[in-house]
């Protein structure tokens, strides 16, 4: 039995890209450290990266579509939205280790232009959807005035914001675009602060929950 698509999809089922683009950062960074093998690590990398970027293309379409066509209530429009963003910085910051690598491979050095391309196109798009999850943000809690409450899923917009900084600061270090180094160097603190609200979200939740749970033993006692 499965769900409707208006029901089924969200930003979520993008994990299976964010963890298909950390197996390929992790293994061109390891690669560095190898002398042996060296070559495969750097080609299990790329092909990673590849599958990676094919996986965002096939479902990022399936949750444009439900986007366009289907009714949109306050409640659909999660935090794992941003994940959108999320794992479009990751290949991003995934191409950017590729590129750094390109001096240990010759095959790498001859794709350097192709994967500079594809890097800075991920980063394009990863930059689009950032006012376009603004505007929806702004739509949910202004607009339709959908309370703003804690929610563990507020951790999967805190991860793309801290994400973007990351890549984009070694998007600027590889390619040389100083123009770039300026965007880290302040959204950092964007990052930072929508960390600080989701933790104190969470502490918040907990020390309520530790409250009701003291108070249950009372009132039945009474």
């Amino acid at each position: 039995t499965k769900p409707s698509l208006a029901e089924g999809i969200n930003g979520g089922w993008l994990v299976a890209v964010v963890a298909t683009q950390s197996v390929s950062n992790l293994s061109g960074l390891l690669a560095r450290h190898l002398d042996a093998q060296k070559e495969l690590v750097l080609f299990v990398s790329l092909s990673l990266w590849l599958c990676g970027a094919m996986l965002y293309i096939w479902i990022i379409s399936i949750i444009f579509y439900r986007y366009l066509f289907f009714k949109l209530a306050p409640s659909d429009l999660t935090p794992p939205y941003w994940v959108n963003m999320g794992a479009m910085a990751i290949s991003t910051l995934a191409g950017t280790t590729l590129i750094a690598n390109a001096g240990e491979w010759q095959f790498l050095a001859q794709l350097r232009p192709f994967l500079a391309g594809f890097t800075v196109l991920f980063w394009a798009t990863a930059t689009w959807w950032i006012p376009m999850l603004l505007i929806l943000g702004c739509w949910r809690h202004l607009y339709k005035r959908f309370k703003i409450a804690y929610d563990p899923l507020y951790w999967g917009a805190v991860f793309p914001l801290g994400m973007y900084v990351a890549c984009t600061f070694q998007l600027a270090r590889v390619t040389e675009l100083r123009v770039l180094a300026l965007i880290p160097r302040y959204f950092i603190y964007v990052a930072l602060a929508a960390w600080t609200l989701t933790f104190s979200g969470l502490l918040r939740s907990m020390y309520s929950g530790m409250r009701k749970g003291k108070e249950a033993p009372c009132a039945a006692g009474s």
